[in-house]
């Protein structure tokens, strides 16, 4: 197997003018910078609608686009937005920091008046694009408006007759709310015109785009509200059992996420008809997908609806390799990373197995003095070539702030392995990207705070924690012409090049 590698930074931690990065010209700068250190791919994590919390694991809907990705400067070169316009919003004061109230206030309000003067429905591709996209998009562009107009209410707060999407009532509120939806059908349009630009772009690179998919969707989205009976909940579409994962070492009550379950026996009946099409589309969107919490597919924890914690939950079994089987028949082969991490068990190894997809390895898992003999699964000279390595990934710490986090004896533990006992601290991030790009894993992604040997003040997240996170942007100057030859350098030298890249940037 071709030995690859790539950086993992989010759309939103580009640089650039209005206060978190979309698919502006700093987009394609990047791109131009990911070719120049000889990568292979841009990690992008998912680009959906953000939802309370900001995460875009937890998303509007599973389909749509983020609108906060659209390029702001597109739309003036077009001609409806004013320079002056974009420039009189308040984006937020610091660049490296997202400030997403700021963003909801003031880029709406732009992309508003950009639909208002865009005459969109006499645009042929507009038209089409609806017409391609209808089976999804005309739920979730009604979901969204009725949201607006509900003030933004859960869509299971909303009253009966449409939160039940009585036949009378979603006619109703399709006339009341015509140029409403209209609005979110012209944002949806920008955005994929937008996407499949910079797409080509990196592909036309040789730089391929990792793409991210939850396991599950949230509970207020169009998915969920269109289609109830693919859910676990009841005849008034309440949910009886939620996800989360069980008390572990890291939390003694576990993790209560409060995404609705799939009803996999509906699944099953209707030959995983919802399944296909959502990974078709994603497989369009992207040259290879992760899938979050891939575990779920093996088993999936059940916590009982109203519940405060995970304590409660219980185990229950999910639809196994019978899923990907019927992918694979009915989609063909496709690049898939199988997010296996967390709490693994004998069943789970044998569906990565039976999958043929890779697993992944983070290697800041690899020094815990709880797991401390040498047949650690994540300590790299256990990992098999069909694997995909990460220093950490956007849950973790940066290898910084993780290493001023561990123990005494886990730093010399780390060390010890390293061969390494002089190394300052704060250069011994470079020596872990090193460890990680020579393990046998076919595929080594690094997040970019590592690269830069930044602090846990640049994490993108910390899970069971709201407000604080994905809200990291780099700036422009830091990525510099000595950063990319030490990455080109550590690329090649380790025989992870793209030598596509090398070829036409020579």
């Amino acid at each position: 197997m071709k030995r690859t590698a790539g950086i993992l930074m989010p759309i939103t931690s580009l640089p650039g003018k209005y206060g978190i990065g979309c698919f502006s010209e700093e987009a394609y700068k990047f791109v131009d910078w990911l070719q120049a250190t000889g990568q292979t791919y841009w990690q992008i994590l998912p680009i959906h609608p953000t939802s309370y919390g900001d995460s875009p694991y937890q998303s509007f809907s599973t389909f749509a686009g983020n609108p906060y990705f659209i390029d702001l400067d597109v739309l003036v070169a077009e001609g409806v937005l004013k320079q002056k316009e974009c420039d009189s919003m308040d984006f937020g004061v610091d660049e490296t920091d997202i400030d997403y109230e700021a963003q909801y206030n003031s880029r709406y309000t732009l992309l508003r008046k950009a639909y208002e003067r865009s005459n969109i429905s006499e645009n042929a591709d507009y038209q089409s694009f609806i017409s391609e996209n209808e089976w999804w998009l005309s739920d979730y562009a009604l979901f969204m408006a009725l949201k607006n107009f509900f003030g933004g209410e859960c869509w299971y707060e909303w009253p009966e007759d449409i939160r039940l999407r009585y036949g009378y009532s979603m006619d109703y509120y399709r006339r009341e709310l015509y140029y409403d939806i209209e609005f979110q059908m012209y944002l949806q349009f920008k955005f994929f015109e937008q996407y499949w630009k910079l797409k080509q772009y990196a592909n036309e690179r040789s730089i391929g785009i990792i793409g991210d998919i939850p396991i599950y969707v949230a509970m207020d989205s169009a998915d969920t509200w269109a289609h109830p009976e693919l859910f676990q909940l009841d005849e008034n579409n309440v949910p009886y059992a939620v996800a989360g994962c069980p008390p572990d070492g890291f939390s003694a009550t576990g993790q209560l996420w409060g995404n609705p379950l799939y009803r996999w026996e509906y699944h099953r009946e209707t030959g995983y008809q919802w399944w296909l099409s959502r990974l078709w589309y994603v497989f369009r969107l992207y040259d290879v997908t992760r899938i979050d919490h891939f575990r779920g597919f093996d088993e999936y924890f059940s916590i009982p609806y109203g519940a405060d914690s995970a304590v409660d939950g219980h185990w229950e079994k999910g639809p196994g390799i019978d899923l990907f089987r019927c992918v694979e028949q009915n989609l063909g082969w496709h690049e898939v990373i199988a997010e296996d991490l967390g709490y693994v068990t004998d069943s789970v190894r044998q569906l990565v197995k039976d999958s043929g997809f890779p697993g992944m390895k983070v290697l800041e898992f690899a020094f815990d003095s709880r797991d401390s003999g040498s047949a650690n699964d994540y300590l790299p000279h256990n990992y098999p070539e069909n694997s995909v390595v990460y220093t950490g990934t956007h849950d973790n710490e940066t290898l910084n702030g993780w290493f001023k986090s561990i123990t005494k004896e886990e730093q010399q533990m780390a060390r010890d392995y390293l061969c390494d006992q002089r190394t300052p601290q704060k250069l011994l991030h470079q020596s872990f990207i090193a460890l990680a790009m020579r393990s046998a894993a076919r595929m080594c992604i690094i997040p970019l705070q590592d690269y830069l040997g930044l602090d846990n003040s640049c994490r993108i997240n910390t899970p069971s924690t709201i407000g604080i996170n994905w809200r990291w942007r780099v700036k422009k100057e830091q990525l510099t012409e000595e950063l990319q030859q030490g990455i080109l350098a550590t690329t090649m030298r380790y025989g992870r090049m793209n030598w596509n890249n090398y070829n036409e940037t020579k």
